[in-house]
């Protein structure tokens, strides 16, 4: 362990025993020992890697957000997940020193990566740090509500949940154009030993009244780059449409695009045929070609490293911010039907039992035969289809439902994890203002579209390893022992177990998933198996996807979107020699290592602001239902209080402990549980409760509920009942003696509540 907590860079069984002179069968030991120590507690694993239990490895990605009172800088991890390392953040310190030639000087606002130590042996919670390199720097800007004084100037109150108690003063003189109640972005001036901190305002984004105005909020709060220097936009004019030359003629294979109704860039087309190679009787050939974005897109260039700082694109209900300009995305790379499109794609044998034979990747020119959305083509197949439809159900439709159902086969055999979890999609009117929040039928035309492109990028991953190719992967780690526990606490609150098998493999949870269908804990299990999971990432190093059961995967499928796709292009040019813009020979490992990070971190701010956006509207077009009731589930349980999911929107909110009702309420930590000392009325997770809305605040996405429901009453008999309605707070029950009154002689009891989390 001594070993493990100091050694510099990587650590895993191979240093171990090179560490210790372990050799030959003396290894099965060794990795026994290490499982021993993961299911103790003591070590976390990921991937072939382990460190210290809950210590941050030697080498992390951390944004530098402040000074503290001795002047030196404290940077957090870019990736803290609350979820998996508590609540309690790591803070790095980086003492200050007199630079040497050449060595980075980091400032406020820069994201860096950092070498670091834990302070003390034991503490996983402070580290010292030193950069390596900076990634990107940053002025301190806030982002927040500016609130005007009589005097002039004015407070900016931060939109940041985390930090709205930390007001900023703006003097006057410093409000620029800005009006009270909008929303703006200051830059930090000074911070002093006393007073308020004080800040300038930089840009007066508008009003927060406007539905379209919340995205730039989470927009900003992220450092979202979200429009294109001059340089970019110059490059991607520039361009030229793709020649045929070096590449095949698939113009008369009629490929065709599927996506959402409202896509603008199309940069996936499939095409699926029976196989006539009489050794493969009931086989199919299938084809899957994507968008040739490195043709375009050249290493070192405007629009590369513009495109690898962005990380991917970002899209909410209002606007997308792309990845690459659209020139790039929305032109020269869709791939339009009846038009030219220069492509990469990969043609797969498949055997009757759904099993991939072999593949090929080819770059060639393709030419879409039709552009058509997931419901159109899921009507034709259903006996329902129109004018576009109709010519090609035969021909095209038909064949690539047949080798879905195929392909089928061996995706049930394998069995990744399946989670069935609404996502909810907001659509706005003409002016910006939430129309209505709806849940799309989940079709067979989306599984087939997913399962090929999943094909498609394992195919990508195999040619690149078979190569000796260094590349990007998509990994998924095994949930941790940790979160094994947590889940296991919860199934138990409704009576169920974690079946006992063997390895931790993806079947578990589907046994799991299976046990709750069609009851009322269906939504909330599958949302709680969803938390008990490791966070997907990219990584030089691969380790595999635990959800999908894949022990090699890598994004190939999207490079218009996504960075990682875009290096698997590159790679794949390079390995098959089809061209001479593929990744660069020079290109190390390093390299790859510090783009993961770099674009593992995009891609966590960027779910982070969709999902922000998506709160902050929907707090929104709640604001004016005030004292409205809804139906709800209870999908978290803490000290401070219940946390509410409703049914219809899937909004999130809050009941503070304090107002639950008369009684003493405790958290019960096993049970996930809120109990009432004297009644012992019980709300448990994952309850169905109604509610009535007592306060919206859109800039921080926070809805606050007062619950209407009894919660489960177990009187002297032991008999329980759950769901009544509560009577409106200091309505008085009934005669005879209250089941909410206090006992005699006990004081009333205040519980001091500190709001946490979404709410």
């Amino acid at each position: 362990m001594s070993f493990i907590t100091h050694a510099q860079g990587k650590v895993g069984k191979r240093e171990i025993a090179q560490r210790f002179g372990i050799k030959g069968d003396d290894r099965v030991w060794l990795k026994q020992v290490l499982r021993d120590l993961e299911d103790q507690g003591v070590l976390d694993r990921r991937g072939k890697t382990v460190h210290k239990a809950g210590q941050l490895p030697p080498v992390v990605l951390a944004d530098i957000t402040r000074r503290d009172k001795d002047g030196e800088l404290i940077a957090v991890p870019t990736e803290w997940d609350e979820e998996e390392h508590g609540s309690i953040p790591t803070i790095i310190i980086l003492s200050p020193r007199k630079p040497r030639p050449g060595m980075p000087v980091a400032g406020v606002g820069d994201r860096a990566l950092l070498r670091v130590d834990p302070l003390k042996p034991g503490d996983i919670h402070r580290y010292s740090g030193r950069v390596t390199k900076i990634i990107a720097k940053k002025q301190a800007q806030v982002l927040g509500l500016f609130r005007a004084l009589p005097e002039g100037g004015g407070r900016l109150v931060p939109v940041d949940k985390k930090a709205r108690d930390q007001e900023l003063q703006i003097r006057p003189g410093d409000e620029g154009e800005a009006k009270d109640g909008d929303l703006v972005s200051v830059a930090v001036v000074r911070h002093g030993r006393f007073g308020l901190p004080t800040a300038k305002v930089k840009e007066r984004l508008g009003t927060i009244q406007s539905e379209k105005a919340i995205s730039l909020i989470a927009i900003y709060a992220h450092n979202i780059p979200n429009e294109f220097p001059k340089a970019v936009l110059d490059e991607a004019a520039g361009a030229k449409p793709a020649a045929l030359d070096g590449r095949e003629d698939w113009r008369d294979l009629p490929l065709v695009t599927i996506d959402p109704p409202d896509a603008k860039d199309h940069d996936d087309a499939v095409h699926a045929a029976p196989d006539d190679d009489p050794d493969n009787r009931g086989g199919i050939v299938l084809t899957v070609a994507i968008a040739d974005v490195a043709a375009y897109v050249r290493p070192g260039s405007a629009m590369d490293r513009e495109a690898q700082e962005r990380g991917n694109s970002v899209y909410f209900p209002d606007r997308v911010v792309p990845m690459l300009p659209e020139r790039i995305s929305n032109d020269l790379c869709s791939l339009r039907p009846r038009e030219d499109r220069p492509a990469l794609a990969v043609r797969m044998v498949i055997g009757p039992d759904g099993r991939k034979i072999r593949h090929s990747f080819h770059r060639v020119m393709m030419r879409s035969a039709e552009k058509l959305s997931y419901q159109q083509a899921q009507a034709a197949i259903d006996g329902r289809p129109d004018p576009v439809t109709e010519p090609i159900l035969e021909s095209i439709l038909k064949p690539l439902w047949a080798g879905y159902a195929l392909v089928k086969r061996a995706r049930d055999i394998r069995e990744p994890l399946f989670l069935d979890l609404p996502e909810r999609k907001i659509v706005l009117n003409p002016d910006g203002t939430v129309d209505r929040v709806f849940v799309p039928e989940r079709l067979e035309a989306h599984r087939l579209i997913e399962e090929f492109m999943i094909l498609a990028n394992v195919a990508a991953a195999e040619s690149l390893e078979r190569a000796g190719s260094d590349l990007i992967y998509r990994v998924h780690d095994e949930p941790s022992l940790e979160k094994m526990r947590s889940l296991s606490e919860v199934l138990a609150s409704i009576g169920l177990k974690v079946p006992s098998q063997g390895a931790l493999k993806p079947e578990l949870f589907n046994r799991i998933l299976r046990s709750v269908e069609n009851t009322e804990h269906q939504l909330f299990i599958n949302e709680v198996v969803l938390r008990s999971q490791s966070q997907a990432e990219y990584a030089a190093e691969n380790y595999g996807h635990f959800g999908l059961n894949l022990r090699r995967y890598a994004h190939f499928t999207s490079p218009i979107r996504r960075y990682a796709d875009l290096i698997v292009h590159r790679a794949l040019i390079a390995a098959n020699k089809l061209g001479r813009d593929g990744l660069p020979p020079d290109t190390t490992r390093a390299e790859l290592i510090e783009i993961s990070a770099k674009i593992s971190a995009a891609e966590r701010r960027a779910m982070a602001a969709e999902r922000e956006t998506i709160d902050r509207l929907i707090a929104h077009f709640l604001a004016d239902r005030i004292g409205a009731t809804f139906s709800g589930q209870i999908s978290g349980v803490s000290k401070a209080g219940l946390f509410i999911k409703l049914s219809d929107t899937g909004a999130d909110g809050f009941v503070p402990a304090a107002t639950i009702g008369d009684d003493y309420y405790r958290y019960d930590e096993k049970t996930h549980s809120m109990r009432g000392d004297d009644t012992g009325e019980t709300y448990r997770l994952g309850d169905r409760v109604e509610v009535k809305l007592v306060e919206a605040a859109p800039v921080a996405g926070a809805l606050r509920f007062e619950i209407l429901t009894k919660g489960r009453f177990t009187g002297r008999s032991g008999a329980s009942r759950q769901g009544a309605k509560r009577p409106p707070r200091g309505a008085t029950p009934g005669a005879g003696p209250s089941p909410r009154g206090r006992s005699p002689g006990r004081p009333p009891t205040r519980v001091k509540v500190k709001r946490r989390g979404r709410g």
